[in-house]
């Protein structure tokens, strides 16, 4: 019988594009047998709190994260993984206080434009869909799935609102450095995200992205992630060795918007063991007094 403990590093709850609410959220970590979640919403750190007490409760580790849209050239995106942070740091209040500015002035020129391809639904519509949290993109997907416009949420990013889609607008972003920044001033360890969303064109392309990343302060790499092969784990474990950043990993779960995608496993039997977690703290630790 084995063993093994496993963590989940990168989850989403209701305070953004998720589907579980933090307490639900770490209620079903817990029914997984992981022996610690991380809550890394999009651009805030609303759920914390409640994730935190709740994991306090059923008696599981629990990491206070977000997850920062930064600039980086289309056709890629990236995100960064902020791990440890304070949920009362000021600048990540500012922070999330821009980017949401930010994604209220882009929803309803998504929806205009979704109105004028021919899809009728409105901002009503949307928030219909969202439990109190920030709106984004999945609500909005779900709302065209609720309306008939789409089949599915797949469908409504491929055809409508992914980088590439009909009404897709790019949204404000932090630089790199900005990103890295907040989540040091708000005394956390920065991670990139999901490297292959970079969707650079070959390895030695995502290795520059990554050394650039690393000359910006960046103290880790995600290895193990949903999107993640067995092919691209081992290159993202060779640039974390190259460029000696930590290595992390998570499912990248969303409740029923990614339903693929199963907590704690993922996609590719994605399944992230404690001594991860224990790396980060390690790292994070002596550095937390001084940021």
């Amino acid at each position: 019988m084995s063993t093994e403990r496993f963590v989940d590093l990168h989850t989403h709850s209701t305070a953004s594009d998720g589907t579980y609410s933090p307490t639900e959220l770490v209620r079903a970590a817990k029914a997984c047998e992981l022996v610690a979640i991380a809550l890394t919403d999009h651009d805030t750190g609303n759920g914390l709190k409640e994730a935190a007490a709740e994991a306090a409760k059923v008696g599981m580790r629990f990491v206070p994260g977000i997850e920062i849209s930064a600039e980086f050239p289309l056709p890629g995106t990236l995100h960064i993984l902020g791990y440890f942070i304070d949920p009362d740091s000021p600048s990540l209040h500012r922070m999330s206080e821009i980017l949401l500015e930010a994604r209220n002035d882009r929803n309803p020129r998504i929806i205009k434009r979704l109105n004028e391809l021919g899809c009728k639904i409105t901002m009503e519509q949307v928030r219909a869909v969202v439990a109190g949290g920030v709106v984004g993109r999945p609500h909005i997907a779900e709302a065209l799935v609720r309306a008939g416009c789409v089949a599915s949420i797949k469908q409504a990013f491929d055809v409508y609102l992914g980088t590439t889609g009909s009404a897709y607008f790019p949204k404000e972003r932090l630089t790199p450095r900005q990103a890295i920044a907040c989540i040091h001033d708000a005394g956390g360890l920065a991670v990139v995200a999901h490297p292959v969303h970079l969707r650079c064109q070959n390895a030695a392309h995502l290795a520059t992205a990554i050394n650039h990343l690393t000359e910006a302060g960046i103290d880790g790499i995600e290895v193990w992630h949903s999107d993640h092969d067995a092919r691209a784990v081992a290159l993202m474990l060779e640039l974390a060795k190259k460029y000696h950043l930590l290595p992390t990993g998570g499912s990248d779960y969303h409740g029923r918007h990614k339903a693929d995608v199963t907590l704690g496993h993922g996609r590719h039997n994605v399944k992230v063991t404690v001594d991860v977690l224990d790396r980060l703290g390690t790292k994070w630790r002596p550095q937390s007094t001084t940021r």
